[in-house]
């Protein structure tokens, strides 16, 4: 028994700690005779539920505290006597301060929860490049890690497709992200990170030494850059791996170079056929393919370069 109220208190501290501070309150405004100074004892528990509990509960915790005070007038009122019941300058301290209770409850809440928000997408970010992180990690592969490989022979396609260096390198980080990670789950997380370190790169930038504000703008615009590759590669060679006529026209080059690479690897290491298709069983069904289902730019490059790799 003592344990389960341990654990209760323990997981509901916040409001047990607004609870009493209202009720202490409450029982201060019994005793003491009614003095307007005494409301703004009320915004404590206000700003409290705020902060811990979101705005929908600081804002009825104001709503319930502007009820209580214009129930105890009345109460003091009766026993004082009608004739003063509600003076005009009560009304106006009690609407003033019940306003100005409320707005305090929901400012607060809702930076709160957008603090939240922030926080959660953060260790969201965290946690998912981590995950990337371990997979690449735990490559059984001792000699070349696949997501290395991969991404070596995307540089080496791109390069021989005539790409320039930047659009080499974002070819190569997206090439070792897609293998490296579930893109179903990755890809989200991605795009989170993208819109967290552009929001936080204004926001943060007084508190940052020059070291990490290029590190955090760099991260930033390398994302930036390989979301698109990586959104197209995922939509057309993942989820629609069926389909081998493909609109090449809205398909970006480097996310066709991206899935030749994929293709190339598991046909060298002698792997399941990529997404499991038997027409990426053989360089003859690529050359086929050409056009249909890869740029035909991108097969001529994979051509150059196979025996390099």
């Amino acid at each position: 028994m003592i344990r389960r109220v341990k654990e209760f208190i323990r997981g509901h501290y916040e409001g047990a700690i607004i609870g009493l501070i209202i009720v202490g309150v409450l029982i201060l405004a019994l005793l003491v005779q009614y003095k307007f100074s005494f409301l703004n004892y009320f915004f404590l528990p206000v700003i409290l539920s705020g902060y811990f509990l979101g705005k929908n509960r600081a804002v009825l915790t104001a709503v319930f505290s502007v009820l209580f005070v214009i129930l105890y007038l009345v109460y003091f009122e009766l026993i004082t006597g009608p004739k003063n019941f509600f003076m005009f300058h009560e009304v106006v301290n009690l609407v003033t301060w019940g306003s100005l209770l409320i707005l305090t409850g929901a400012l607060i809440g809702s930076f709160s929860e957008q603090r939240e928000a922030k926080l959660d997408k953060l260790r969201t970010a965290y946690v998912g490049t981590l995950e990337i992180m371990l997979k690449y990690l735990e490559s059984i592969d001792e000699a070349t890690p696949p997501a290395q490989r991969v991404a070596r022979i995307a540089g080496r396609i791109a390069a021989a497709a005539g790409l320039e260096t930047s659009e080499i390198e974002n070819i190569k980080s997206a090439s070792l992200l897609s293998v490296a990670g579930d893109l179903s789950s990755s890809l989200p997380l991605f795009v989170e990170m993208t819109d967290f370190l552009r929001s936080e790169e204004d926001a943060l930038a007084s508190s940052l030494d020059d070291r990490t504000k290029v590190m955090l703008r760099s991260t930033s615009s390398l994302l930036n850059e390989i979301q698109p590759l990586l959104r197209a590669f995922y939509t057309h060679y993942v989820q629609q791996r069926d389909s081998l006529d493909k609109d090449l026209a809205g398909i970006p080059l480097g996310s066709s170079i991206m899935a030749l690479a994929q293709v190339y690897d598991r046909i060298a290491t002698r792997s399941a056929p990529f997404q499991g298709r038997d027409e990426f069983k053989s360089m003859v069904e690529i050359k086929n393919l050409a056009g249909r289902t890869f740029h035909p730019e991108a097969v001529e490059a994979l051509m150059l370069v196979i025996p390099s790799t």
